[in-house]
């Protein structure tokens, strides 16, 4: 199965982001704010980076609060880990645990289109695994 799929319902759908001249302070209140823990950091229409939990935490941890203020052009993590619409879930998941990161923007001819999280993939690899097993429990009971 490919990201495609669990993308399908959110075409069209604008992806929460924030621009590389944002600050750090703003990127923070946009989290809190959506109940979200990364976003995608764009400049001219292109992901340039990701701005995520982790960022916020290194970055008070070894700057203090001073970071705040800083464009998320110099605290992103970049460049960004992307997928194709045409990627594998599996493939989506093996990347995300190998690289322990647990966001990703969807991409599509050169634009990203979606940007989903490991809950997403987890939870559609889980809805999966619970039909197979109702669709085995019905072919054993009219077996």
């Amino acid at each position: 199965m490919t990201i495609a799929r669990i993308i399908e319902g959110r075409r069209g759908a604008e992806v929460i982001s924030c621009d590389s001249n944002d600050t750090m302070r703003e990127a923070v209140a946009l989290l809190a704010e959506k109940r979200i823990g990364a976003v995608p950091v764009m400049r001219g229409g292109s992901v340039v980076g990701i701005f995520s939990e982790r960022d916020v935490i290194y970055k008070l941890a070894n700057e203090g609060e001073a970071c705040l203020n800083r464009p998320l052009a110099d605290v992103m993590t970049a460049p960004p880990i992307t997928v194709e619409t045409t990627s594998l879930i599996n493939e989506a998941l093996a990347l995300m645990t190998r690289r322990r990161i647990r966001h990703l923007p969807v991409m599509e001819n050169g634009a990203m289109v979606a940007f989903i999280s490991i809950g997403d993939l987890v939870k559609y690899h889980t809805d999966e695994v619970e039909h197979e097993a109702e669709a085995l429990r019905e072919y054993i009971q009219t077996a």
